[in-house]
């Protein structure tokens, strides 16, 4: 769970006090409306206070996933994150509910979790928090929390399906940029591939999407322009680095990757300076064609390690 909470969480804190406030008559809500124009009060977006938490909150959870935003209307963050929020609930048409806390007015549920800053977003599910973060994340990297979420839970709380049976699959609208970097791999434009994910990427660096198909483009283009008769060569010519890295690319190409490794790792292992720093690089870029955790990548890294020190 997220630095955002601290020490242990027990919903049921606020149970006695809600059931108090249902004698009396509800009072207006106090601290304004949520940051940033937010959208009004709906099925899947909730205004919440420490009267309602335990209906809103805790029973809601045992169903379906519920997203509290801790926010105030003093906090220049919630007004950027609050929006956003609203948007992936409406979207998500029932899988999660959003439900808003000013933790002016109820400074009882900011404590209850633990809440170090806000905004601050506490994921509820099955009556306890699972999840947390602080801060205002970007879109992409809440979606992706969210999915994770929601993946995780989705045994677990009948109403994240019954939404998703409702609703059916969610097609995310494309990206140009993907697009056009697409179009070019697939009429062979590699440079142009090429060219076009590095742009994402210097827009965005942290962006893994973008930065797995640049590898795989720049790995196809070189695959694609190598001497057929490369491991042929580098067989009879240890010593011939371009045939021995070309050979490697083939390897690669036609799925023995154990071949590959091993083909640069001995190479590691007969060179230096220079050189060994040349077929470490091409080495280490193959490695970014399969998932870090494949098998035959951790041997190899292991192996390299070894060849190195």
């Amino acid at each position: 769970m997220s630095a955002a909470l601290s020490g242990a969480v027990d919903l049921s804190a606020l149970k006695a006090r809600a059931d108090a406030s249902r004698s009396q008559p509800p009072a207006p809500p106090a601290g304004g409306a949520p940051a940033g124009g937010a959208a009004p009060p709906s099925d899947v977006i909730l205004d919440v206070t420490e009267a309602t938490f335990q209906a809103d909150v805790v029973e809601r959870s045992l169903n379906q996933l519920v997203l509290v935003d801790l926010w105030a209307d003093w906090c220049g963050p919630c007004k950027q994150l609050s929006p956003v929020l609203e948007r992936l609930a409406t979207e998500a048409a029932g899988a999660w509910v959003l439900a808003r806390v000013d933790v002016d007015a109820n400074p009882r549920i900011a404590q209850l979790f633990g809440a170090q800053s806000i905004p601050t977003v506490v994921a509820v599910g099955g009556g306890q928090p699972v999840d947390a973060f602080s801060g205002a994340l970007p879109e992409p990297e809440i979606r992706k929390w969210l999915d994770a979420l929601l993946d995780a839970l989705r045994d677990k709380l009948p109403g994240i399906r019954a939404a998703e049976d409702v609703r059916g699959p969610i097609e995310e609208p494309e990206d140009p940029r993907f697009t056009e970097a697409e179009e070019a791999f697939e009429q062979g434009d590699f440079a142009a591939a090429q060219a076009a994910y590095e742009r994402i990427l210097d827009a965005e660096p942290a962006n893994e999407l973008a930065k797995n198909a640049l590898a795989q483009v720049k790995f196809t283009a070189r695959a694609e322009a190598a001497d057929p008769d490369a491991r042929t060569k580098a067989d009879a010519d240890p010593a011939d680095l371009d045939a021995q890295l070309a050979a490697a690319d083939l390897d690669i190409a036609e799925q023995d990757v154990d071949a590959a490794f091993t083909r640069l790792i001995d190479t590691v292992r007969r060179t230096a300076g220079d050189d060994r720093n040349r077929v470490r690089e091409h080495l280490v870029a193959l490695f970014e064609l399969f998932d870090p955790a494949d098998e035959r990548v951790m041997k190899a890294r292991r192996n390299l390690a070894s060849a190195l020190f």
